[in-house]
């Protein structure tokens, strides 16, 4: 039997199919399903497929990895592509498989470079490079050609001790703290006693030490409670821009806000939630919700569109109403092929989604940090902004709050949303800031610094409701590419004096 499965083992094709059926089974690891133990099951025989292969069979079986990873964990892409923005199936279907082709890429590269460099399988392979390498190549994906770090392996982690590292070095480092512990356990399978007791002490190290770091207090209250209302508008995404259904919205937007008037301090409605352009309603609507609605001292944050005239420009924004002016902020990080298309002009009429029904957007520019009111200010992400650590840290020294919005309507009822709520919650934990988050359909809720979430809006429901929370300042959130060079360096410095 022993023989026989070896023999499996060592036919080419069948790693490459065990190597896309562990990435398919490494969703498992995120939201909705997290089962948080599947990356130190997964990641230790993914390791194992890689062991004695050519550098180029390495970055096809980390190939074959990566695509089924992306592939089946961001399906949800053909509903907005397909069911939402009437992009023809066999577009949709190759937009989407394209999108997981060049995530692929980078876990090719990941395969060639470990097998290419450090092709023995002893503990300078899988307790320095494997862990550096992978966190590194993480790290590029989350900027390289305008960046897509859905899926670092530290998201899965966010309800487990390890996220006690986000707020030292971003869920990057948690990534490393995964890998690494998925190393040791590669390493213990097959290593001498020495080993074995090496790679026990790393794993306990990792373990607790990420358990004590929980029980740190990075940043601190500023003495304030305040009350902030959630208004979640459930808004069909199909009907949201038909002409018809503007006043309706806004109507139900205005029923919302009332209800929770008398009891909040800030309300926050979502991304572009008055389905309009701000010049068409800014002294009609707005006014009105100002005179109104709004009592002294109250906020208001909704998403709107605006056009710069002068400029031609539109943007996806926020805008602040009830102070004694109104401030905007202006979406930084577009959506490539949602927001703008990196295409020639005679086929962007033709991929262009229904998300926002105008042409290109504009990128906006400066901090993210909104001031709110004299004594407030919100490090704010509109919708996609929320996957961007980096980003986000920008206006987060600023901020006593964090606040994304968003419409993950466009998604329907699958996974994807469920994702996406997760790695904003990652954004809380790393700044050790309150997180607000309200989104069209769902998912809306408060989420506590260390992640915990304590008001959640029931999901395709139009409802408001309010929650106190304490603004935060303080942190010392840093990336972690400076742990994975810690590793990756000795591991370079070993390998060359193993050739010499």
């Amino acid at each position: 039997m022993n023989g026989r499965l070896l023999a499996l083992l060592g036919n080419f094709r069948i790693r490459l199919l065990l190597a896309a059926l562990l990435g398919a089974v490494n969703v498992l690891a995120f939201a909705p399903f997290d089962l948080v133990f599947i990356p130190v099951v997964v990641l230790p025989l993914f390791f194992f497929l890689l062991e004695g292969e050519s550098p180029r069979r390495g970055a096809w079986l980390g190939f074959a990895f990566g695509f089924a990873w992306f592939a089946v964990g961001t399906h949800w892409l053909y509903i907005s592509l397909h069911d939402f923005g009437g992009v023809p199936i066999i577009l949709a279907i190759f937009l989407m498989l394209g999108l997981a082709a060049i995530m692929a890429g980078y876990y090719a590269l990941f395969g060639w470079l470990l097998n290419r460099y450090w092709p023995a399988t002893d503990w300078r392979r899988y307790l320095l490079a494997a862990p550096a390498l992978w966190t590194l190549i993480e790290w590029a994906r989350g900027w390289f050609l305008s960046g897509f770090p859905w899926f670092s392996m530290g998201y899965s982690q966010v309800d487990t001790w390890l996220v006690g590292y986000a707020p030292l070095g971003g869920v990057f480092l948690v990534s490393l703290a995964v890998v690494m512990l998925a190393a040791a356990i590669r390493v213990a399978v097959s290593a001498s006693p020495v080993l074995r007791a090496v790679a026990g002490l790393i794993v306990a190290s990792v373990i607790f030490g990420g358990y004590l770091l929980q029980g740190v207090q990075w940043t601190e209250p500023t003495g304030e409670t305040i009350r902030v209302a959630l208004v979640q508008g459930n808004v069909p995404q199909d009907e949201k821009w038909l002409p018809e259904n503007r006043i309706p919205t806004m109507e139900k937007y205005w029923r919302l806000t009332e209800e929770v008037i008398d009891e909040a301090d800030l309300i926050i409605g979502p991304e572009a939630a008055i389905p309009a352009l701000y010049n068409q309603v800014e002294n009609t609507y707005f006014d009105q919700i100002e005179s109104e609605l709004l009592r002294p001292g109250q906020r208001l944050i909704t998403g709107i569109l605006t056009y710069d005239a002068e400029r031609r420009v539109y943007h996806n924004s926020a805008v602040v109403l009830g102070g004694e002016e109104r401030r905007f902020y202006h979406k930084r990080h577009l959506v490539p092929f949602g927001e703008y298309f990196p295409v020639p002009d005679f086929v962007r009429e033709w991929l262009r989604l229904m998300n926002l029904p105008y042409s290109d957007f504009e990128a906006g520019e400066g901090s993210n940090a909104l001031k709110v009111s004299d004594d407030l200010t919100v490090a704010m992400m509109i919708c996609y902004e929320a996957v961007f650590g980096g980003e986000v840290a920008d206006g987060a020294d600023e901020a006593q709050l964090l606040v994304n919005i968003s419409n993950d309507g466009w998604f329907g009822d699958s996974i994807g949303p469920k994702q996406h709520f997760q790695i904003a919650r990652m954004r809380s934990v790393e700044n050790g800031r309150p997180l607000l988050r309200i989104t069209n359909t769902g998912i809306s809720a408060l989420v506590e610094p260390n992640g915990k979430v304590v008001n959640r809006l029931p999901g395709f429901d139009a409802v408001s409701s309010v929650a106190g929370t304490s603004p935060r300042h303080g942190g010392m959130n840093v990336s972690a590419w400076w742990a994975a060079l810690a590793l990756l360096l000795p591991a370079i410095f070993l390998r060359r004096k193993e050739r010499q």
